[in-house]
C-alpha cells in the first residue's frame, strides 16, 4: 500500500451525462479505461447544478424526465500514470474541462 502515499496528482474530468461516446455514456466508459489502464481508482460525481462550457445553468428538477446534470470524474494516481491515461482520455472526450492539481496521500486503508 506504500505505493498509494506520498506526493500523487488529482485528475477532474468535467462532462455531462448526457455525453457520450460509441453510443454509451462517456462517464462509464472513462470508468472501464480507468480500470483497464491499471490506474488506483476513480470516483463519479453527479451534481445537482452547475454551468456548462456554453455558460447554460443546468440543475435537476422533478418536471423534467431527460435532464443534462454535471459529472465530476476524479482519478488520484502518480503523474505519469495520470499523463498515459489522458492520452487515451483525449480522444473521448469532445466537450469537457479536465484539470490536474497536486495531492499528498497521507492514509489508504484497504482490507
Amino acid at each position: 500500500m506504500e505505493q498509494y502515499l506520498g506526493v500523487k496528482k488529482i485528475l477532474r474530468i468535467y462532462i455531462d451525462n448526457e455525453d457520450r461516446f460509441n453510443g454509451k455514456p462517456l462517464w462509464e466508459e472513462l470508468l472501464k479505461k480507468v480500470k483497464e489502464s491499471g490506474l488506483a481508482g476513480a470516483t463519479v460525481f453527479k451534481g445537482v447544478g452547475g454551468i456548462g462550457a456554453h455558460s447554460e445553468i443546468k440543475s435537476f428538477s422533478v418536471f423534467v424526465l431527460s435532464q443534462e446534470l454535471p459529472i465530476v470524474i476524479e482519478i488520484i494516481d502518480s503523474e505519469e500514470n495520470i499523463k498515459n491515461f489522458l492520452d487515451i482520455a483525449d480522444d473521448m472526450i469532445e466537450e469537457g474541462l479536465v484539470t490536474m492539481t497536486d495531492t499528498n496521500v497521507i492514509k489508504y486503508k484497504h482490507k
